[in-house]
């Protein structure tokens, strides 16, 4: 039996802990950034407000103890990009040798534009900590994950056998996990289709067809695979599940809310309006889009359709002179 501590409430990390419930054999405690978070939970039972519908086993301990990281074997990682940094500094005098940390957080950092495993790392070497710390994206919508429907995707560490570790103790009738040593394609991969995924929802929200979001989207896997080789990242991996699968996933999927802001936006709406509708969830990519051009910036990668959507997001460009824009761009080859 491990141990593994699910450290965010939100939905997502509501449905790994369902998941890996189901999957038996593990102690599982969810871990909520306010004590009062995990009580509030605990007394309804269920996570009323990023995972309604889903009863939560009375074996996952639910807790806003920091140290209750201390007993973990594997902690698994969902805490949203914006807080991660200040959350693992906080946690980090609880963490020791030993531990594994898997990170399921899909985003890029705000002015140092590092990965999330970056960020993580980083902030345990403060306090002179080095622990194997790996990256688990895929196509993969909550509420699929929590409902036990088919899902398949990657988890990357630099040392295999860590990896294949993981993919043991996550894997179910469920839940499949491919392992890789790609840590930064995986990564990169998982942040950077959430901004193309709004590019998408703009598209849709503008009332452009079919054509036009194939376009997008083979265009969208390009630059991302562009800046993810620039990176270290390898071209399969953004061919694989946590490439093109998530990318197709969520630039399509009705309950992707990256691709909601996007068509809201195309709706006319502002985006201040946007993001306080979604009730305290994160669509990722809104932070990431800037994040992901200081990146590309640094490497010297073109990323148009990105490009475009920092214009909306930041500039309050106009989204139907955004695609224009995009469409009247010189012709180039293809690759």
């Amino acid at each position: 039996m491990s141990r593994i501590v699910i450290l965010g409430c939100g939905a997502w990390g509501t449905a790994i802990a369902l998941s890996l419930h189901r999957r038996g054999g593990h102690q599982l405690t969810l871990w909520a950034h306010t004590p009062a978070m995990a009580r509030e939970i605990l007394d309804a039972g269920e996570n009323t407000q990023f995972l309604p519908g889903f009863p939560l086993p009375p074996d996952i301990a639910l807790t806003g103890d920091d140290a209750a990281v201390r007993d973990a074997e594997i902690i698994v990682s969902v805490v949203p990009s914006e807080f991660l940094r200040s959350t693992f500094a906080r946690l980090a005098p609880h963490l020791h040798e030993g531990q594994i940390i898997v990170s399921l957080t899909k985003g890029i950092e705000d002015r140092t534009f590092l990965r999330m495993t970056e960020v993580i790392a980083e902030s345990l070497a403060a306090k002179d900590l080095s622990l194997p710390i790996g990256a688990f994206s895929g196509p993969s919508f909550a509420l699929e994950v929590a409902q036990g429907q088919p899902t398949a995707v990657t988890v990357a560490f630099n040392d295999p056998a860590i990896a294949a570790r993981v993919q043991k103790e996550f894997s179910s009738e469920a839940l499949r996990l491919y392992t890789s040593t790609d840590v930064i394609g995986v990564e990169l991969g998982g942040a950077l289709k959430n901004v193309i995924a709004i590019a998408a929802g703009v598209a849709a929200g503008v009332g452009l067809g079919y054509n036009s979001a194939a376009g997008l989207i083979t265009r969208g896997i390009a630059e991302i695979t562009r800046l993810a080789v620039a990176c270290g990242g390898r071209r399969e991996t953004l061919a694989g599940l946590s490439g093109v699968g998530d990318l197709v996933l969520t630039c399509t999927g009705s309950l992707s809310r990256n691709r909601t802001v996007g068509q809201e936006l195309g709706h006319g709406r502002k985006l201040p309006e946007i993001l306080e509708s979604l009730g305290g969830k994160v669509a990722e990519g809104v932070r990431t889009t800037r994040a992901a051009l200081g990146l590309a910036r640094k490497h010297g990668i073109e990323m148009p359709i990105t490009e475009q959507m920092e214009l909306i997001l930041d500039e309050g460009k106009d989204p139907r002179e955004a695609i224009k824009d995009l469409m009247l761009r010189p012709g180039r080859d293809e690759h």
